[in-house]
């Protein structure tokens, strides 16, 4: 029996993140940089799973309260260049959670992209990693 709970308990940790994608613009639409599908781990440097370690967007979300503020959204968590407004879709930093944002996502604002060249050739991250792999 405790066994079971303890399964229980796991599970609804390990799945109890996904309700923030509810308070970022396009949560549920994110850009993914490194497939055709949407990144759903939006904090995360997996696109589907919750790594270890939060993306530099996830970190900045975590220390915004878990809230989409203005200071946010003109960030760039990243550092490639594109505020985090810009990258899911709420360039004038209007979005409300509820609401629709006034464009599409098309970053990821946590990855810096593109990945491994340009402003992001020097950041040590590749797709498909797993757990502390992700940071250099």
């Amino acid at each position: 029996m405790i066994r079971l709970i303890l399964c229980v308990v796991g599970i609804s940790c390990v799945f109890s993140a996904p309700q923030y994608r509810d308070l970022i613009p396009n949560g549920y639409q994110v850009f993914n940089p490194c497939g055709a599908n949407f990144w759903e781990a939006v904090g995360h440097y997996n696109a589907v799973h919750h790594t270890i370690d939060k993306n530099p967007f996830g970190k900045d979300f975590a220390a915004a309260g878990r809230t989409w503020t203005v200071d946010l959204c003109q960030k760039d968590s990243d550092g490639d260049g594109k505020s985090n407004g810009e990258e899911l879709g709420d360039p004038n930093c209007t979005w409300t959670a509820g609401s629709t944002p006034s464009g599409k996502s098309t970053g990821q604002p946590g990855i810096c992209e593109p990945i491994r060249s340009g402003v992001c050739a020097s950041v040590a991250f590749s797709c498909g990693c797993h757990g502390h792999q992700c940071v250099g």
